[in-house]
């Protein structure tokens, strides 16, 4: 897949986002000589992920109605009730990919973890299920436990995620 270097990003920080190495990332972009020099708007090839228009599935979450929302090819399969961040702990509005997951990562996060696109963000199962539907996370979006079970078994990495107000 291709990243659109944003202003402020860094290649250090894209290869942290996409939990691949920075000479991983060097080696799918033979034109970069200087990892310092890459611009806004400069696409960065992402090694091990493919291109999220490829995938049939999307996944859109609203945090005004705190839902995610499965879409396949375009249309509405299933919808959600999430847990979203708090206010001084906001769940990053954006567009994302899923780019690893974790089964039974453990502690809060349930019994899945699918990381997204941003450095300690991630859609997660939840050990408090009374959470869902509240802001209360780090952040994160928070699903019951067989809901991202669910949602994991559809989506493979590499899904497009948008989150929104």
């Amino acid at each position: 897949m291709q990243h659109i270097v944003k202003r402020g990003e860094t290649l250090a920080i894209i290869s942290a986002n996409y939990r691949r190495t920075l000479a991983q990332v060097l080696a799918a972009n033979p034109a970069i000589t200087n990892p310092a020099l890459i611009y806004p708007g400069q696409r960065i090839n992402i090694p091990g992920l493919p291109n999220p228009d490829s995938i049939p599935f999307s996944i859109r979450v609203s945090l005004g109605s705190k839902r995610l929302t499965l879409y396949r090819s375009g249309q509405p399969v299933r919808t959600y009730p999430v847990g979203i961040g708090k206010m001084l702990t906001q769940t990053p509005v954006g567009e994302y990919v899923v780019v690893n997951r974790e089964p039974n990562p453990g502690g809060p996060y349930g019994v899945m973890w699918l990381s997204l696109s941003r450095l300690g963000y991630g859609i997660h199962g939840t050990n408090d299920p009374s959470s869902i539907g509240k802001a209360v996370s780090k952040g994160c979006i928070r699903m019951h436990n067989r809901d991202v079970l669910e949602l994991s078994r559809q989506v493979p990495n590499g899904t497009r995620v948008t989150i929104m107000h």
